[in-house]
């Protein structure tokens, strides 16, 4: 049978209540015990699960409901419970258990004297009471991660149309994943550092897309939550925007991944805009939308979250490989190809970046010829006239690598090296000896 009774006014996290009930469960002549807050959906969980008793009907969301199932008929198995309850409840009030000594504080301006520089907010109590509080923490200039749930659609736009007016992000409601500069808030784990900034309408799309970062050998800067329905049309991405807007501020953070359930379709095209305009590398992967294009501008689309992690871990090496590579003020690119082939790759992709047109005459094996850059088919007929090939005989390529070598305006060789039965025997030590 079902022996019950309420707490009344008396608000706790899910997390606290969980850990409860399995230590109330264990209690003699007792087969198990539920405690929640009587919110209409533990109402409901209480019910589906078998738990259920009528006395739950007059309790409210800051109420606590105790659901206790046993074979034994005596009543004085719910008191015993409640007095276990209370003492558990005490405990809880005063950090028992806890491995540090944390302080606690019951007003905003102890609070902020005790941590007087601090720039976040993490609230965690009823629906009903998270807006008050919010807007509270935003009078204090305070960003907000909110990680409680049930507040209204209208709060969330007031409070992150607020946040926005003044420079400040707020995370949620229903925001359960987040890590601000190496710190995990909620469900969240320790990432190692990298230069990947991570923005999520997802929490568990976060954890996993951090998480096989992390197995690549690469890290973050930052896990930015958003709570799921920041994306919707109601709400208009304001979250997602500001977040963009700080991390594309972020030095450290020199590449972008973003993952969202589906978004409204008019969000999502704001959302692009909005990652294009960080110029930084960006990876979308806004599920169960698929994308027409592989890419758009600074912008690469992901159908998955293994795709979305691989082509941010590429970016982060590509970056950094460039950042470590000196900077030149002006100069050319020249290419000397021994296979037309790949010349002609080379001229197209080269082409597409400097904005100039590639070369469709190939006279004298030019591929391209463009504001002084230059790609070259050494193995054009020209250059074949009554010489080998010069993938077999190299010495025409290495006189032309000494003549651009001792020119300061030719920045950039590019080269291949190709290889064979027919071919000169070690083609690139040819190379290295030129």
């Amino acid at each position: 049978m079902i022996h019950a009774f309420i707490k009344k006014g008396c608000f706790q996290d899910s997390v606290s209540l969980m850990i409860i009930s399995r230590k109330l469960s264990e209690s003699e002549n007792v087969d198990d015990v539920s405690v929640m807050m009587g919110t209409p959906a533990n109402k409901a969980l209480l019910d589906t699960t078998g738990f259920w008793h009528d006395d739950f009907n007059n309790a409210t969301p800051n109420d606590i409901c105790v659901a206790i199932r046993s074979e034994a008929a005596d009543a004085g198995i719910a008191q015993a419970i409640m007095q276990q309850l209370e003492e558990a409840l005490k405990q809880l009030a005063q950090g028992a258990g806890s491995s540090q000594s944390l302080t606690q504080v019951r007003r905003w301006d102890s609070a902020c004297q005790k941590l007087s520089d601090a720039n976040l907010a993490l609230i965690s109590v009823a629906g009903e009471y998270a807006a008050e509080l919010a807007n509270q923490a935003l009078d204090r200039n305070l960003n907000v991660m909110m990680f409680s749930d049930n507040v209204t659609l209208e709060d969330e736009i007031q409070l992150k149309t607020r946040a926005r007016e003044k420079g400040l992000l707020v995370m949620g409601p229903d925001c359960g994943t987040s890590m601000i500069a190496g710190t995990p808030l909620a469900f969240a784990n320790v990432m190692p550092e990298g230069n990947i900034g991570v923005i999520g309408a997802s929490g568990t799309g976060i954890q996993e897309l951090c998480s096989q970062i992390a197995q690549a050998g690469e890290g973050i800067t930052h896990a930015i939550g958003l709570g799921e329905r920041d994306l919707s049309r109601e709400v208009g991405g304001i979250s997602a925007l500001t977040a963009l807007e700080m991390l594309s501020a972020d030095e450290k953070s020199e590449v972008l991944a973003f993952v969202s359930k589906p978004p409204a379709e008019a969000v999502r095209l704001k959302i692009v805009n909005a990652m294009k305009a960080t110029g930084k590398p960006t990876v979308a992967l806004f599920l169960g939308y698929t994308p027409a294009v592989a890419r758009d501008e600074n912008v690469w689309f992901a159908s998955s979250l293994d795709e979305a992690a691989r082509l941010a871990c590429l970016l982060s090496r590509v970056t950094a490989r460039r950042n470590a590579i000196a900077p030149v003020s002006s100069g050319f690119i020249c290419g000397l190809y021994t296979g037309g082939t790949l010349a002609a790759e080379a001229a197209g992709l080269l082409a597409g970046h400097l904005g100039v047109e590639a070369d469709d005459t190939h006279h004298h094996g030019m591929m391209l010829d463009a504001d002084g850059h230059q790609i070259i088919d050494l193995g054009d007929d020209f250059y074949t006239v009554g010489r080998p090939h010069p993938m077999i005989d190299p010495a025409l390529r290495n006189q032309l690598i000494a003549d651009l070598g001792a020119k300061p305006q030719v920045r950039v060789l590019l080269l291949d090296v190709v290889i064979g039965f027919g071919a000169t025997a070690d083609p690139a030590a040819s190379l290295v000896s030129a």
